[in-house]
């Protein structure tokens, strides 16, 4: 069975490595860092969806490491933005910005807006020194709060409720928030095809 290899995860967020070793491993996955490889090479993401973007990271990764690895390409879709800042939220506000920073950026840009629906997507791509590809994709759609709150996760998670919530992302245990986040389907659904 292929989930019996050893994976390297392509991103190098802090954040996303602990979320998706913490979920992979719930699925009896194994992953080690870029870092644990000694690689530390820039991916240029220069796709326009998050399948683009994740492959490109996963075939990049995946080359230089001669295993099988696993991206994670993901943001956050606004309704009332037209759907932005999607494959670009972690530059969203511009560069210079920290992930508070984009928040309270969002957050100011949002101001008078009242309809605040938003989801969350991850597109996680594993590319396989053969050339296979193992794409799944997963959603959790909610709203965008009109404050911070929380001190937990990363990214947007302090501005972000789930459907049936009222504590935003960074508000929920780390348990609770991978059982119902967009990453946490992703990688449930990626486990699946690999173990089928």
């Amino acid at each position: 069975m292929e989930n019996k290899l050893k994976y390297v995860l392509a991103t190098s967020n802090p954040g996303k490595i602990a979320e998706m070793k913490e979920i992979l491993a719930g699925f009896g996955i194994d992953a080690v860092t870029r870092k644990d490889l000694g690689i530390d090479i820039a991916v240029e993401e220069t796709g326009t969806t998050f399948v683009e973007n994740a492959t490109i990271k996963a075939k990049s990764i995946c080359s230089e490491a001669g295993i099988p690895a696993i991206a994670d390409d993901s943001g956050l879709c606004i309704d009332a933005l037209g759907g932005e800042p999607g494959v670009y939220s972690s530059s969203f506000g511009g560069e210079h910005l920290d992930d508070n920073g984009r928040c309270l950026y969002l957050l100011d840009l949002m101001s008078s807006v009242e309809q605040r629906g938003a989801k969350f997507v991850s597109t996680i791509v594993c590319a396989f020194p053969d050339g296979r590809l193992v794409t799944a994709q997963g959603e959790c759609s909610g709203k965008i709060a009109t404050r911070l709150r929380g001190t937990g996760g990363f990214g947007y998670d302090c501005v972000f409720i789930a459907e049936g919530y009222e504590k935003t992302m960074a508000q929920l245990r780390p348990e609770e928030k991978n059982a119902i986040s967009h990453r946490g389907k992703a990688l449930k659904e990626f486990s699946r095809l690999i173990m089928a």
